[in-house]
């Protein structure tokens, strides 16, 4: 299965950001882009890629470990930029970005300690996409107009193995589906 360790907004969160999208999503061009829908909004923190079902419960077991190693912290949607020139809008991350630093870090050593390839170490950048684009796109206007949101602050209390459900329908548009399939309280928070 295709799986990623995350961090998830809270609803009242991504309605603010979702309010955010709706006036980004009325600026020319925008029909052009491939824009995430609300269920795919999260800070991925290790993205795991094709998973054998049996290394699942070590990975489990080690992400558990790892979020119960990090205390609960503070962390808010706040601004935006791209990558790829404009083939990937994002929401920055605002607060205790540190601690969402360490928390990516070990969630990518649970994985390297469960046997699966991560490849090179790259520093992770907090980042929630927004939209993607086949093609480069002018995204100035877009991360113009999130350069000023700021999302309320919340406190982080849990990290999430999500699984990835790519679409097979064929259809434009259609959006993965996304699934957890664990959850850990940082910190015994809770």
């Amino acid at each position: 299965m295709r799986l990623f360790a995350a961090v998830l907004p809270p609803d009242d969160v991504a309605r603010e950001l979702a309010a955010e999208v709706a006036e980004l999503r009325k600026l020319p061009g925008a029909d052009g882009l491939r824009w995430t829908g609300r269920p795919g909004w999260h800070y991925t923190l290790a993205f795991y890629g094709e998973v054998d079902d049996d290394v699942v419960p070590e990975l489990s077991g080690r992400l558990e470990r790892a979020a119960h190693r990090s205390a609960p912290f503070e962390l808010a949607v706040r601004s935006g930029g791209q990558f790829g020139h404009g083939r990937a809008l994002w929401a920055g991350a605002a607060g205790d970005v540190p601690a969402l630093r360490l928390l990516a870090g070990r969630a990518e050593a649970a994985a390297r300690k469960a046997g699966i390839d991560m490849g090179e170490h790259r520093r992770y950048k907090a980042h929630l996409t927004l939209a993607r684009s086949r093609d480069a796109v002018d995204a100035g206007p877009y991360v113009e107009a999130l350069h000023g949101f700021a999302g309320r602050t919340w406190t982080v209390e849990e990290l999430v193995l999500m699984r990835s459900n790519l679409p097979t329908s064929g259809v434009p548009g259609e959006q993965p589906r996304y699934e957890p399939v664990g959850r850990w309280r940082l910190g015994g928070a809770g």
